[in-house]
């Protein structure tokens, strides 16, 4: 009696383990409405085709078994039977409509982007995301770069890898909970794609195209996605991260942030000392510049030279402001000018020039970029 109970209780553990693999391997139910129509028409599609190959198979392999010519049965000989044609046309032609109708109606939902409550610009670039408040209700809006966070140590396995490894960002994009928020999705570079699997959404980022997707999130939290379009040598440094904030708290943080923004364009205007471009500088330069060139700015020639006595550094500051501004085409070199605004773009510069023994005589404010920039 105690060996049939343990043998039932260990079949038990083992069905139960093989359901938490089998949803562990499944799609993700989510968090908005959207989500859970996908998830439901996926279980619907699934338990559709399980039924369709338990039949076909099960009628196959009891022909196989019962009529097998050993057990004294011969083939069947017909030829041209209408009454079958019919069938085998007719049946799955009924079982593609049924399983289209449900398809049709969650996909003109995901597509409705209409009646929002604000939109945002989702902008790719290799290999990071630009976030644009395009909402009409507030006076002013406002845009940031979102960047893969995670250290290159963890990457090159110097330490611990974090709870979050290659999916967290330094500025994550903020949507409020319990509002319609549209997503304009494009590119800068080439095709990236934007997924954040909880929401159900996931969408195609094309150089000089917008697409459209929205989603309405109920539950405050911090949700995950990444770039699912091959993009590049570090396309897997380009994660997702969606803060959905409660809507009071939305409204607060967007305010401070307008107000930031007055404060960025104000600085524009601005002259720095040489050691506050050196600060913003080393910060701009360790965002954007250090992966490629290295933090002590040895590079990682050929495919990314070494900035130490370079001629571009060295040089004419006007040259080096306008190849940080419009890249360096057929290499590796992005154009920053739309990526960083005159300040942040001056202070690299200058960071550049006074660092790892670049003694260079002048300083580089965000008037001499403006100038050369002609905005």
């Amino acid at each position: 009696m105690k060996q049939r109970i343990s043998l039932a209780g260990g079949l038990l553990s083992l069905l139960m383990a093989g359901v938490a693999t089998a949803d562990e391997l499944n799609l993700r139910p989510g968090v908005t409405d959207i989500s859970q129509q996908v998830y439901d028409l996926h279980m619907i599609i699934l338990v559709i085709c399980v039924f369709i190959g338990i039949a076909v198979f099960g009628v196959m392999f009891w022909s196989v078994i019962h009529h097998r010519r050993s057990a004294g049965y011969e083939a069947a000989k017909f030829h041209e039977s209408t009454k079958l044609e019919l069938a085998w046309t007719i049946v799955p032609t009924l079982i593609l409509i049924g399983m289209a109708i449900p398809a049709t109606q969650v996909l003109v939902a995901m597509y409705d982007t209409g009646g929002e409550d604000m939109t945002v610009e989702v902008r790719g670039y290799q290999w990071k995301w630009q976030y644009k408040y395009l909402d009409d209700d507030y006076n002013n809006t406002f845009s940031f770069f979102s960047n893969m966070a995670t250290t290159q140590d963890e990457i090159q396995n110097r330490s611990a890898k974090g709870e979050n490894y290659l999916l967290e960002v330094d500025n994550p994009l903020r949507i409020p909970s319990n509002r319609k928020v549209r997503f304009l999705v494009t590119s800068e570079d080439v095709i990236h794609a934007w997924w954040v699997p909880d929401f159900g959404i996931k969408r195609d980022a094309v150089p000089g195209m917008l697409n459209e997707l929205w989603t309405v999130v109920e539950e405050p939290g911090i949700y995950r996605g990444q770039c699912t379009e091959l993009c590049g040598k570090d396309h897997g440094f380009m994660p997702v991260v969606v803060e959905v904030m409660e809507e009071a708290d939305f409204d607060a943080w967007y305010a401070e942030e307008v107000a930031n923004e007055s404060v960025r364009q104000e600085a524009l205007s601005k002259t720095f000392t040489h050691e506050e471009l050196m600060e913003q500088g080393e910060e701009v330069y360790g965002t954007f510049c250090a992966s490629c060139h290295q933090p002590n700015g040895q590079g990682l020639p050929p495919v990314f030279p070494s900035l130490v006595g370079s001629p571009y550094i060295v040089g004419p500051r006007d040259d080096h402001i306008k190849m940080v501004i419009e890249g360096v085409p057929g290499t590796a070199m992005q154009a920053f000018g739309r990526q960083l605004d005159a300040a942040q773009l001056a202070a690299v510069v200058h960071y550049e020039r006074h660092s790892w023994g670049n003694d260079s005589d002048d300083i580089t404010q965000p008037r001499d970029v403006i100038e050369l920039s002609g905005e």
